[in-house]
């Protein structure tokens, strides 16, 4: 039996995302060991909350499975670059490596716009890694938004 690797898993979040009327973004944090701990979708417009970003939610949910306030050691798998709030979240959160699909030139706050991580304010800089299952992230985002439009 094949097991979902984590962004695979990510992107199943997002599709339950977009089901819900929700912009199709999830994220899956796993722990140093490889044991997905958490994982989320978008849920602003379900929860009314314009953090309930899937990221946030990942890092909400892990934390309290785990009692503690950081993440050191593990890794978090985003869909779409994180945008300047969710960057600043993983940084308190102390995740040691951001695996994220999709670039967001026009929100993200990784490698575009604010690039939360390059300030010299940042507590904790995560290793990153761009570009996993981008196509498959995109061609969702895409379909989206395309549907939304029509």
């Amino acid at each position: 039996m094949h097991s979902l690797s984590p962004m695979e898993l990510a992107l199943t979040e997002a599709k339950a995302a977009a089901a819900r009327g929700e912009v199709p973004v999830g994220a899956v944090i796993v722990s140093p060991g490889g044991q997905v701990v958490a994982r989320a979708g978008n849920r602003t417009r379900q929860l009314n909350d314009p953090t309930a970003h899937a990221e946030v939610l990942a890092i909400r949910a892990a934390c309290a499975q785990l009692g503690q306030e950081r993440l050191a050691g593990h890794a978090l798998y985003v869909t779409l670059e994180p945008c300047p709030m969710c960057a600043a979240a993983i940084s308190f959160a102390r995740i040691a490596r951001l695996y994220y699909a999709a670039s967001d030139p026009k929100s993200g706050g990784v490698a575009q716009g604010a690039r939360v991580f390059s300030h010299p304010q940042c507590h904790h800089r995560p290793d990153v890694y761009d570009g996993l299952a981008a196509r498959d992230a995109e061609a969702l985002l895409r379909e989206f938004f395309a549907a939304r439009r029509t």
